[in-house]
């Protein structure tokens, strides 16, 4: 595995396979949740609970480049987590995703995993 910037660690989410073109996947990362996307090739990895109220993300509805939170229709970008539609106000956090052997690594500080609530 490549090495990863100083004060950077990376976490192992789940194998590419596990996430075809057009899904996603609640995976599992210091104790947090980790939405993982897979939008036409490209990862892309945010926390996977809503930042207005706690709901899991993967029970929502996957369009285009967004995802809509099913409890209160919070819609939110998965390239940089900002909210698109409210009553969210809070983005949600985005990792960056490193693909190494199969599998979908995050690339995040060291430190506790960020969640914005």
């Amino acid at each position: 595995m490549a090495s990863t910037q100083p004060g950077f660690h990376r976490l192992d989410l789940c194998a590419a396979d596990e996430v075809p073109p057009g899904t996603m996947k609640l995976c599992e990362a210091e104790d947090e949740l980790v939405l993982v996307a897979n939008l036409n090739g490209a990862y892309h990895a945010t926390q996977g609970v809503c930042s207005h109220e706690y709901f899991e993300l993967d029970r929502g509805t996957l369009m285009g480049d967004s995802v809509t939170c099913m409890l209160h229709l919070s819609r939110f970008s998965l390239i940089d987590g900002e909210v698109s539609d409210p009553p969210a106000e809070l983005p949600l956090a985005v990792y960056d995703v490193v693909l190494d052997g199969g599998r979908v690594f995050i690339e995040v500080p060291e430190g506790p995993l960020l969640v914005n609530r």
